[in-house]
Formats: structure tokens, C-alpha cells, sequence
């Protein structure tokens, strides 16, 4: 039997295209050798790290007033309380403060003891026994404590006074913060990325490589601007009740700073 002439061709050319991919293979494989342990889904990449400063001006002051007081009974207490808290939350709306700006921190009801020592038998110049003392109920203390928001800056000193002269006992930790301040940090990150991709750009020239897409981003450091607090307590007195001045309180600035860290592919 004779084979056709074609036949042999195809055979051939079958067999050729069988041994160029076997050669394909066999020099990828070899390739692969060269880089055994490598992560195959490795970038090259370079990191920088940016750090950006927004200063703000406080918007807002806030501080807290308390009211104390003691009476035999619990309504007692209350009723002297309640009258110097509604005179003080009067004083507040007449300056303009919002019922939203005004809170109650706490309220609490203590039962109020006093420890008396017991009287010690004198029998013939000889004391044999003394009895133990006892705490002994006298009434009870009512002390409630307001939290206020002024938004008026410059209301805020005269309010201050205000508040102290009206019988509470206690005006403290007068202070000044942003009351957004979100919008702050995100201009610190605006700034905190810039510089770190001033940085990718300076070092990427240094290195002959062109910067490529981000893959990681991360922001450390960032934090809210603080208040600014004024150690100041004001308690009723005879000056007070003579000629309250209310006092100049500066609002000053205050600096969040925003560090954030960037992974730039390269190319």
C-alpha cells in the first residue's frame, strides 16, 4: 500500500509544531528556575510619607456650673437646688443660649451621715468599756451639675460671670474647641498627601522610574484639635454680688496634624 505524498507532509508538520511547543515550554521552565521563591504577583513599588497642619480658630466655648445642697429632707434639698439651677438656666436663655446647648452632666441624691462618738461609762474614776460610735442621719445632699455650649464667642466671658453670681456653687472648665471639626482634619489630610506625593515624585526622578497607580493608603496620627481649657472656677462671693466683670478670655488657635503614609507602583 502506498502512503499519499500529503499525508507524510501533515505528519511532519505535526510533529515539527509538537517539538517548538515542547522548546516553548522547556525554556519558560527554565526561566521559572531563576526565581524560585519569589512572589509571582510581586510590583515594585516605593513608600512615602506625607504630614499636613490645618490651624483652626475655636467657634464654640462650653463649661459647667453645679448646684449643692444639704436639708434635713430629700424634697428640702431639691426645692433649694431646683430654684438656684431655674434661675441660672433663666439667665442662659435671656443671654441667648438654645435649650439644645444645655444639658444635665448628672443629678444625685446622697443620704448625709455624721459620725458621733459614744459616751464612755465612768464608773469610780475607772472607764471599763466605751461602745462603739455610730453614723447618724442628718438629711440629705441634692447636687446637680449643667453643661453649656455658647456659640457667641464673644458672649462667652460675661455669661461666665453671670452664672457665678447667682448662687451656684461652682463655674469650671471654661474652655474653647471647633465645632465641626471634621472639616479641619480633612484639609490636614489635603495637605498631609500633597507633600507625599511631592516626595514620590522627587524620589521617582532620583530613581529614573515613572510613579504608577497607589496600592495602599494609610492615615496615622490624625486627631480632632483639643480644647483649649482655662483653669477657671468661679464661686459666689461679695465681689461678685458688688460689680461682676466679666473677664477678657482669648480664643487662640489650634493646630491638628495629619501624617498619612502612601505605597506608589512604579513603572
Amino acid at each position: 500500500m502506498n502512503i499519499p505524498a500529503r499525508f507524510w507532509k501533515a505528519a511532519t508538520a505535526f510533529v515539527a509544531v509538537l517539538i517548538i511547543l515542547a522548546g516553548v515550554f522547556i525554556i519558560k521552565e527554565l526561566k521559572l528556575v531563576g526565581h524560585i521563591g519569589e512572589n509571582p504577583n510581586q510590583t515594585n513599588t516605593i513608600s512615602v510619607d506625607g504630614t499636613g497642619n490645618s490651624v483652626a480658630v475655636p467657634d464654640i466655648a462650653t463649661f459647667s456650673f453645679s448646684v449643692t445642697e444639704t436639708a434635713k429632707t430629700v424634697a428640702d434639698a431639691q426645692s433649694a437646688a431646683t430654684g438656684k439651677i431655674n434661675a441660672a438656666l433663666d439667665a442662659l436663655k435671656t443671654a441667648g443660649i438654645a435649650d439644645k446647648d444645655v444639658s444635665t452632666e448628672s443629678y444625685n441624691i446622697n443620704p448625709h451621715y455624721e459620725y458621733q462618738n459614744a459616751v464612755c461609762p465612768n464608773a469610780g474614776g475607772t472607764v471599763a468599756y466605751c461602745p462603739p460610735g455610730k453614723s447618724t442621719l442628718t438629711g440629705y445632699e441634692v447636687s446637680e451639675t449643667i453643661q453649656v455650649k455658647v456659640r457667641d464667642l464673644s458672649k462667652a466671658g460675661s455669661i461666665f460671670t453671670t452664672i457665678g453670681s447667682l448662687g451656684v456653687q461652682n463655674v469650671n472648665s471654661l474652655s474653647f474647641a471647633v465645632d465641626k471639626p471634621e472639616s479641619v482634619q480633612a484639609d490636614a489630610r489635603s495637605k498631609a498627601i500633597a507633600d507625599a506625593r511631592s516626595k514620590a515624585d522627587a524620589l521617582a526622578k532620583q530613581l529614573g522610574v515613572r510613579l504608577g497607580r497607589i496600592v495602599s493608603f494609610s492615615e496615622n496620627g490624625g486627631a480632632y484639635p483639643r480644647p483649649v481649657a482655662y483653669g477657671m472656677s468661679a464661686v459666689k462671693n461679695q465681689a461678685m454680688d458688688a460689680a461682676p466683670v466679666p473677664p477678657q478670655i482669648p480664643t487662640g488657635e489650634q493646630k491638628i496634624t495629619s501624617t498619612v503614609s502612601i505605597t506608589y507602583e512604579i513603572q
